[in-house]
């Protein structure tokens, strides 16, 4: 993401631990419910995507699958390298290097932009909402998508490490902004405890996480995500 003054923010766990954020990334959602819940707010089927903050690409063959084309945003370079490297085969995919705040297309271009735990964390974001409107044709849609940390046992360790966060205050600021939301309630399935331990382990403090680890039985973690909608509109646009 992207602070003041156009300066990068790093995001830690997917910085520092690559590797571990690939295992969390084939962890999450196995029953594919988020992606269910985008496809019936903002199909993409035929359609342009940008995807915002997409860090390795995980998520970029899912929508090359049905998209027209897709286009993934990173502004961080050794990550986009490697989104680079997963999307070399798929011909409709590009990956650029930049952020959510000055993207790298024209306006009224794009049907869905998609930004998953990246950049939109409420407060603070209305440059990157700004941006995305630019970019989106009549009737395209703005999906953010993050951790509703409403939801226990995820949020409450959410909470434990993030004392300052209000997510009253985060749907608020997406409710005043024209967002339409939906919780969706998704499972996390990890191949063995070491990998859960681990991923945890890149999530939270060493104090939380070991919480964590102890509080899972098994290796399935129920997690609750937000949804966050913002159609561009049809008609004349007020500013």
């Amino acid at each position: 993401m992207r602070g003041d003054r156009g300066k990068v923010i790093p995001s830690p766990n997917i910085w520092h631990w690559p590797h571990l954020y690939e295992a969390e990334n084939r962890a999450q959602d196995v029953d594919g419910a988020v992606f269910e819940a985008i496809k019936s707010v903002a199909d993409w089927a035929g359609k342009t995507v940008v995807d915002v903050g997409c860090g390795s690409g995980f998520h970029l063959p899912i929508f090359a699958a049905d998209a027209e084309s897709v286009l993934g945003v990173e502004p961080h370079e050794p990550l986009a390298a490697a989104a680079r490297s997963r999307v070399v085969d798929l011909s409709n995919v590009e990956v650029q290097t930049a952020g959510a705040e000055s993207l790298p297309v024209a306006d009224g271009s794009v049907d869905l932009v998609h930004a998953r735990t990246a950049y939109f964390f409420g407060p603070g974001c209305g440059p990157g909402i700004r941006e995305a409107m630019r970019v989106l044709r009549p009737g395209g849609a703005l999906v953010v998508v993050d951790l509703d940390a409403t939801a226990s046992p995820y949020g409450d360790w959410m909470r434990a490490d993030l004392p300052h966060y209000d997510p009253a205050a985060v749907e608020a600021f997406f409710d005043a902004q024209g967002f339409e939301l939906q919780r969706i309630d998704t499972r996390w399935t990890f191949p063995d405890r070491r990998i859960l331990r681990d991923v945890l382990g890149i999530e939270f403090s060493p104090r939380v996480a070991r919480a964590a680890t102890r509080a899972v039985d098994g290796l399935t973690l129920g997690v609750r995500y937000r949804v966050h909608v913002r159609y561009k509109p049809t008609g004349v646009e007020l500013r």
